[in-house]
């Protein structure tokens, strides 16, 4: 890679819609670059996990932003294998379950918890010990990390999407596939845009896209950003 002038940690921030591979997009990036790896959604299923586990009333907004108090979250950043833990229990693979997908808007729709969990995540990445960090999620190109020097939408067709999420679930029905995604985009386009690029960010659609070829995309528009020295 060129040799840069830049402020540590490099930030990459990268947005889209569910199904649109972003975290395992962004986790090989990191992994190829050497670089950190931040999945933001992680830290909103956690709360998810972290309020049913505690009884809470998902719709009652004021018993959601009191359980930000015993919310204790940590997260790795290591694109290898990182783990995600609430308090002292282990909830990598809980905070998957089908369940918590189902409800982790919900949260997420909550003004002040988004407020928390962004100043959360501007902590993690200040703290980045390795030269730069991927960080994946719904309004990182516009509200995380606003200035980032490379913002990415990574988004692909609603089919496609489909067709990977899908797959991602063992080859479940691809209709109730869909209308998860569908009401994921909408539950959560009530509180973010992340469907259309903002201004300065640049759009990779991996519709007609496998893999390696859209890693290589994100590679290729994060090296096209920095500047040569020397």
């Amino acid at each position: 890679m060129n040799n840069v002038d830049v402020v540590y940690p490099f930030v990459v921030a990268l947005d889209g819609p569910a199904g649109s591979g972003k975290s395992s997009v962004s986790k090989q990036v990191a992994r190829e670059l050497g670089w950190g790896f931040l999945d933001t959604g992680a830290a909103y299923r956690a709360l998810a996990w972290h309020a049913e586990a505690s009884g809470v009333d998902l719709d009652d907004e004021a018993s959601v932003i009191a359980c930000l108090d015993s919310f204790d979250y940590g997260i790795g950043t290591d694109p290898a294998g990182y783990r995600v833990r609430v308090g002292g229990t282990d909830v990598t693979e809980a905070i998957r379950d089908p369940g918590i997908s189902a409800v982790v808007s919900r949260v997420a729709r909550v003004p002040d918890v988004r407020r928390h969990l962004i100043e959360l995540f501007r902590s993690i990445i200040a703290a980045e010990h390795r030269g730069g960090i991927v960080v994946e999620g719904r309004d990182i190109t516009t509200v995380v990390a606003p200035d980032a020097p490379v913002r990415i939408l990574l988004t692909a067709s609603e089919e496609v999407r489909m067709s990977r999420r899908a797959a991602e679930l063992g080859g479940r029905d691809a209709a109730a596939t869909g209308a998860q995604l569908r009401a994921r985009d909408e539950a959560d386009s009530k509180v973010v845009e992340f469907m259309t690029a903002a201004d300065g960010v640049t759009t990779v659609d991996s519709s007609d896209l496998d893999f390696d070829a859209t890693v290589a995309a994100v590679i290729g528009v994060i090296r096209d950003s920095q500047p040569v020295t020397g």
